[in-house]
């Protein structure tokens, strides 16, 4: 059984309280705290649900409407998901109160996913006080509109590539960031994590346990808990020496390191460098570098408007030719095909 909180303040949207069998008695009334969860085309269900059942949980347990959120579009009409689930919404972008955080929900597609309309919907909000944070790839719709201050958001790590080279910001490695300015997550499962922590703030580490452990979260992250390692843990420990040149290889990608370069980094011989690389890798080191540099080309061919050209030197490639062969003997087509 399931009942609503109506409250006209919120544009008629109800607070979501189930009934269930487990409780949790807070010492008094809380004061609702309002959310407008912006759903951008495509965007992603798994962000997008992580984020909102921890917050019913928390009302669910507390039997208070502890937190109310609408649904937004750009035109208020029904919006499709990157997996093809289309989701009804409450309104399109009309003003709202600055005590509503509003959280924009991407996916797919996310460097024009919002239109010019949707950035000054949020500008405007933010200059009047309103919250803002970001799910998934919202953090690019975010960036858009100029509202990251000084506060780099979180960004799955697919994605970060073509972040950094869109926007010239070094996206955080980490599953999520809660900012002077705004908040954001990587997505995936993350959600969950960002919004125990934010229930932790509102009120207290006892009743965000209890929304982890009926979400079946055992294990809650830190902000700071890295999306992936740059290699393998057990690989970390098998030859931290050849860790140590596959981070060196990421955080060269536009300008490729030699391999005398990468066998400094090791600290041995590039002859020694490639036996201990191949024996590790199953692959030599600069098959391996190629690989790197030929994947974040594939991120930013899906998720930015450069040109192939463009792409081809922030991948380090010296030409157009070199990099579009490189790349079809990588993954069987060209580049300008997957464009």
């Amino acid at each position: 059984m399931t009942f609503h909180l109506e409250d006209a303040r919120f544009g008629g949207s109800p607070a979501v309280i189930p009934r269930g069998v487990a409780h949790f008695r807070l010492p008094g009334p809380a004061t609702t705290r309002e959310f407008a969860f912006l759903a951008l085309p495509r965007f992603t269900l798994l962000a997008f649900s992580s984020a909102i059942e921890p917050l019913r949980i928390a009302n669910q347990l507390t039997q208070q409407p502890l937190y109310r959120w609408s649904l937004v579009s750009m035109d208020g009409k029904p919006v499709e998901s990157s997996a093809g689930v289309r989701i009804e919404v409450d309104h399109s972008l009309v003003p709202l109160g600055r005590d509503t955080t509003v959280i924009v929900c991407s996916g797919t597609d996310a460097s024009h996913a919002a239109d010019r309309g949707v950035l000054n919907w949020l500008r405007n909000h933010s200059r009047q006080g309103g919250g803002i944070g970001a799910i998934c790839t919202g953090a690019y719709t975010l960036a858009r509109a100029g509202l990251l201050g000084e506060d780099a958001p979180a960004v799955h790590w697919e994605n970060q590539p073509a972040f950094r080279e869109l926007f010239d910001v070094e996206p955080l490695q980490q599953l999520y960031v809660i900012g002077k300015k705004h908040f954001s997550c990587a997505g995936g499962e993350a959600g969950v994590d960002m919004m125990l922590a934010l229930i932790t703030r509102d009120h207290g580490q006892k009743l965000a346990d209890a929304v982890a452990e009926m979400c079946l979260h055992a294990r809650r992250r830190d902000a700071a808990v890295a999306q992936k390692t740059v290699y393998p843990s057990t690989m970390g420990i098998r030859s931290p020496a050849v860790a140590r040149v596959i981070a060196a290889m990421k955080a060269n990608i536009a300008t490729p390191l030699g391999q005398e370069e990468l066998a400094q980094i090791f600290g041995r011989t590039p002859r020694h460098l490639e036996r201990v690389f191949k024996s590790v890798m199953q692959e030599t080191p600069k098959s391996y570098y190629l690989g790197l540099r030929l994947q974040e080309a594939r991120n930013l061919l899906s998720d930015t408007t450069l040109s192939i050209l463009e792409i081809a030197i922030a991948t380090g490639f010296n030409s157009r030719a070199s990099f579009s062969k490189a790349y079809k003997s990588r993954f069987g087509t060209s580049p300008s095909l997957l464009r």
